[in-house]
């Protein structure tokens, strides 16, 4: 008994019992590891997309789509931060002894940007993010809006037109305002998401044509732009400059030297990873006698105003919805008395991918 009992409990048995144990164990775990997986994170495709760290960006700079295929289980991981850029309006005219005024730029609305990690975002950021689902999100880009009839003094007063509205998401960003031709006792500014600046001439013919037009329309809070600047009355004759994200437009009689309004401030935001100025308004249209410059265009894709001469009314940059610039009251030709186009608009979305 005493050596069966030895037998039973040698050490030799229970090594091999232990053994066993542990590579039934080892077993078990090297199971679990292979079966387990990370939970996913967003997928999606559309526009041109880059990355910034753990974040993927799809920007859109004409109409398409994001299409969201894949989600995550976590809902804080889902998170879409955004920025919506309208287009900007076009510039105004110059007619005969009147100066056109700068275009408003787009509206720019933009989420705060503290749920996809920290970067730079405008003064104006507010909202949410938005919280994304399987599904193909449509994007709307504005086209940038075109000049009015351009040239000599004609009755009614040419009119320009509105940047197109952009829209992502839900959010909708407003076409900025078209700026003032010269002409008649008819022209006047547009409203939008920034206001288009007045033209350079005021008497009691054309009232109120000298005075710029209200941004944030239709309202937004944060209001996602701003009004445009007055033009100056005779004998200057100067257009004031279109309104922005961040500034008004500047009055034309505030420049001593026969230039045309300077335009708003557009806003900085590194949603795509680089800091970058946005939705600027278009400078004023100068006088011709003497001949003084067009005024600047605002930091965010402003168009310049034109200078009686060789020197036109520049566009707003494309893709930033910055307004146009105001044509000089010496540009009296078709071909050079047309202020300029209005930048088109801009999409960008970001979120966390990895």
């Amino acid at each position: 008994m005493r050596d069966l009992k030895n037998k039973l409990t040698s050490s030799k048995n229970t090594k091999n019992i232990q053994s066993r144990k542990g590579k039934s164990f080892g077993y078990q775990v090297l199971g679990f590891g292979a079966g387990g997986s990370l939970p996913p994170m967003i997928e999606a495709t559309g526009g041109t997309i880059t990355e910034s760290g753990d974040f993927r960006i799809h920007t859109f700079t004409g109409n398409g789509s994001l299409a969201v295929t894949k989600i995550s289980g976590c809902s804080s991981e889902n998170a879409m931060d955004w920025l919506v850029v309208g287009a900007g309006g076009s510039g105004g005219d110059g007619g005969t002894g009147e100066a056109g005024g700068g275009a408003g730029a787009g509206g720019y609305r933009e989420s705060p940007g503290t749920a996809t990690g920290s970067y730079t975002v405008s003064p104006i950021a507010g909202g949410s993010a938005v919280t994304a689902s399987v599904q193909s999100y449509p994007i709307v880009i504005g086209n940038g809006g075109t000049p009015g009839l351009g040239g000599g003094n004609p009755t009614p007063a040419p009119v320009g037109n509105n940047g197109g509205n952009s829209s992502a998401l839900g959010i909708t960003s407003a076409g900025g305002g078209f700026g003032c031709g010269g002409g008649s006792a008819a022209g006047f500014a547009g409203t939008g998401g920034s206001g288009g600046g007045g033209n350079g001439r005021c008497g009691p013919s054309n009232p109120g044509n000298s005075t710029g037009k209200l941004g944030n329309t239709p309202p937004t809070s944060p209001a996602q732009g701003k009004y445009g600047g007055n033009g100056e009355p005779s004998p200057g004759n100067r257009g004031g400059a279109g309104g922005a994200a961040l500034n008004t437009g500047g009055d034309a009689n505030n420049n001593p030297d026969g230039s045309g309004g300077i335009g708003g401030a557009g806003a900085l935001s590194s949603i795509n990873g680089t800091p970058t100025a946005r939705a600027g308004g278009g400078g004023g249209g100068a006088q011709s006698t003497p001949p003084g410059n067009g005024g600047a265009g605002g930091l965010g894709g402003g168009g310049q105003g034109g200078k009686n001469g060789p020197s036109p009314a520049r566009a707003g940059g494309a893709n930033t919805g910055g307004g146009a610039g105001g044509n000089s009251c010496g540009q009296n030709a078709p071909s050079t008395g047309r202020g300029g186009v209005g930048g088109s608009g801009v999409v960008i979305i970001r979120y966390k991918f990895q």
